[in-house]
């Protein structure tokens, strides 16, 4: 067990979570390792901790002005065009796209649903895309 500061309040947690505290932390402020790190490690308690009813249930809080705070703290996306209030859009990064497509297991997506997740992962020749993926444009 390790002490820890949390808006200016001391609490003891172990070691293990104050390590994942400090990734989540490094990956808020622009470290996109320590985002994926972070991730990975969360996915992996995810998958490992059932809840009393068998089900898998994890719930991340994040509190920030928008979800565009946290596409660009955790790298997970890139805002283009942002002086554009006609053409400003976030595009995903291949890294959360291809692993949101592993996450799918044997389940494909609809061609639009397709569609929509071509059309903001960029740059799309970094994914490795599924052969059933019909879309592409």
């Amino acid at each position: 067990m390790v002490t820890i500061r949390e808006n200016g309040r001391e609490r003891r947690v172990t070691a293990a979570e104050a390590f994942i505290l400090q990734l989540t932390r490094k990956g808020l402020q622009g470290d996109s390792a320590a985002a994926r790190a972070s991730l990975a490690a969360i996915e992996t308690a995810r998958i490992s901790r059932p809840s009393a009813n068998g089900q898998q249930i994890t719930r991340i809080v994040i509190i920030c002005y928008g979800v565009g705070v946290v596409l660009r703290e955790l790298g997970l996306g890139i805002k283009r065009n942002p002086l554009s209030k006609e053409r400003v859009r976030w595009e995903l990064r291949p890294w959360i796209v291809q692993a949101a497509l592993d996450r799918l297991g044997e389940r494909a997506l609809t061609p639009e649903e397709q569609r929509e997740v071509w059309s903001v992962t960029h740059p799309h020749d970094k994914v490795q895309w599924p052969v059933w993926w019909t879309e592409r444009g």
